[in-house]
């Protein structure tokens, strides 16, 4: 293999591949990337079994060939070299890998390419097509709502629903839960498509591969594999998908509401994180006031109050227009804060029917996203 390949490409492409490639694999081969010719340019694979990433990058191609190559190592070594063409040479018989930018070289021991896991092809004509903007915002505002820890693998996972002309992603942690969903211009075409649910880490690598260039994401599923795989053109994910039932979010979310509270998000939050410095010694607990008006020329408000044994307290008071009656509720304030951090509409609506029942955030004006929190106690 003979190929010449642009630095800066070079280096996005193994930083973009790299977010498959685990710290500890559990095989030699899982902790290096594939590179392969392909006519004019050059492929990139890593996966971790779980999750794998291919990506294209533009090359000339002297003589064709593919090996694998330690990820870390060549990433490392390809970051320090200067934004010029960067030759690389393959030794078939020592599988070492020559690198040559600008009088600087380098020599890397690689791996048998037959080693590698192969990588399905990614079937472009029974793909379904999201725009890729909306999709990358669906994904940022439930992806943190995802469980981290795995004592539920199901939580882990997003759930993707295909319904008619609405893709509905729903993802859940026991303790908060974000929904979203988005019409689909072309719908799904008259195909059944079942409810998959996909590792939240899957979707969380997608969203930041999507660039402000992107205009569509195609989403593929292979026959019988239990696979869903995502495209961007020059990018192609494929993730396993998490076997099981995900729990009946729609049983979750309230109905009705007795208290509906409007705020400015940008003042919201600023005082959720005035109060999170003190709530976070207190298991991030922080107590949410409501007040309505009590003239017809003062507005309502709500105080977020943050409080530390040890540290001091903190309030934080903010203008609302308050429908219904005062109420006092106790939130795990980084749920509150990770949702208004994702909300880009100018005011937010807060919806809640007394301190033990769950509170509900929506952006104003919009119901395609909501928020549900669990109350906590103040141990008061």
């Amino acid at each position: 293999m003979r190929v010449s390949v642009l630095q800066e490409n070079l280096a996005k492409g193994l930083s973009i591949v790299g977010r498959a490639v685990q710290s500890r694999p559990t095989l030699p081969i899982l902790a290096n990337v594939m590179i392969k010719t392909e006519e004019a340019r050059l492929q990139l694979s890593a996966t971790n079994l779980e999750l794998g990433i291919t990506c294209w990058i533009g090359a000339k191609v002297d003589t064709s060939g593919e090996v694998t190559i330690p990820a870390r190592t060549l990433q490392e070594l390809v970051g320090t070299l200067p934004p010029e063409r960067v030759d690389m040479d393959l030794d078939p018989r020592s599988l070492t890998l020559h690198l040559d930018c600008a009088g600087k070289t380098a020599n890397i021991k690689g791996m048998e390419a037959g080693e590698f896991p192969l990588m399905p092809d990614f079937d472009t004509d029974r793909a379904l097509s999201v725009p890729a903007q909306a999709f990358k915002e669906m994904i940022d505002q439930v992806v943190f709502a995802a469980a981290k820890e795995d004592n539920r693998p199901i939580l882990t996972g997003i759930l993707a629903r295909f319904e008619g002309e609405t893709l509905t992603l729903a993802a859940a942690d026991g303790y908060r839960l974000a929904v979203r969903t988005i019409e689909l211009e072309l719908g799904i075409g008259g195909r059944s498509v079942e409810p998959m649910i996909i590792p939240a880490r899957t979707l969380q690598e997608l969203s930041r591969i999507i660039t402000d260039e992107d205009e569509e994401v195609l989403i593929a599923f292979p026959d019988a594999r239990g696979q869903v795989m995502f495209s961007l053109g020059s990018v192609v994910l494929i993730s396993q998908l998490i076997e099981g039932k995900f729990p009946d979010y729609e049983a979750i979310i309230p109905r009705r509401y007795e208290t509906a509270t409007l705020a400015y998000t940008k003042e919201l939050l600023a005082a959720c994180r005035s109060s999170e410095v003190f709530a976070k010694d207190s298991a991030n607990t922080a107590r949410i006031v409501v007040e309505p008006s009590d003239s017809n020329t003062l507005p309502g408000r709500v105080i977020v109050a943050g409080r530390s044994q040890e540290k001091g307290d903190a309030e934080a008071p903010v203008d609302a227009s308050v429908e219904g009656h005062g109420v006092e509720i106790a939130f795990n304030i980084r749920y509150l804060i990770d949702v208004l951090s994702v909300i880009r509409e100018e005011q937010v609506v807060l919806e809640t029917s007394g301190p033990t029942a769950p509170g509900v955030v929506r952006p104003a004006g919009r119901d395609d996203f909501i928020h549900v929190i669990m109350p906590m106690s103040t141990g008061r």
